[in-house]
C-alpha cells in the first residue's frame, strides 16, 4: 500500500526590507535618517516618493530622480587631495574650512568640512578623512 504523501509549503509572508536614507529635515533643520513609504510615483518632474522621518515622524515629497543626479554629482566632482598639500594636525592649531590636514597618528589625509563649538565651550572641526570617513577632532586647545 503506497501511501499518498502531500508536502506542504509554508507560504512565506513576503516583508519590504525598508530603505532608508539621509536627507534634510525641514522640522528640524538638520539632515536624518528617513523610512522610503510606499512605492515610487512617476510625475512630471520625475520618480518621486515619501519619506519620513525616524527622528520626528513627518514625512516629505522627495524628486529621486534629483537626489540620484545629486548623488552623481557629487561623486564625480571628488577632489584627490595628497600629502604634500596638506598641514600637519594639531589641536593647538586653528584651522580653517577648506583646509586639508595630515592627522600623523591615524596616517590619513582630510579636508575641513565644518566649525563646531562643544559643549564644554572648546573648538571642534569637522574633518572628512580617506581612510576613516568623518571625524570631529579638537583645535585651539
Amino acid at each position: 500500500m503506497a501511501e499518498d504523501v502531500t508536502v506542504e509549503k509554508k507560504e512565506k509572508k513576503r516583508t519590504r526590507k525598508a530603505k532608508y536614507i539621509v536627507l534634510y529635515s525641514p522640522f528640524l533643520m538638520r539632515e536624518t535618517k528617513h523610512e522610503l513609504i510606499g512605492e515610487p510615483m512617476e510625475t512630471e518632474n520625475g520618480k518621486q516618493q515619501w519619506a519620513r522621518c525616524t527622528v520626528s515622524h513627518h514625512s516629505q515629497l522627495i524628486n529621486l530622480d534629483a537626489l540620484q543626479a545629486q548623488q552623481e554629482r557629487i561623486s564625480t566632482a571628488a577632489i584627490r587631495i595628497s600629502r604634500e598639500d596638506s598641514k600637519q594636525y594639531s589641536p593647538k592649531s586653528e584651522y580653517q574650512i577648506g583646509d586639508v590636514i595630515y592627522h600623523k597618528v591615524w596616517d590619513d589625509v582630510g579636508i575641513v568640512r565644518s566649525k563646531e563649538v562643544m559643549t564644554n565651550g572648546g573648538n571642534a572641526i569637522v574633518v572628512l578623512f580617506e581612510k576613516s570617513k568623518e571625524k570631529r577632532l579638537i583645535e585651539k586647545l
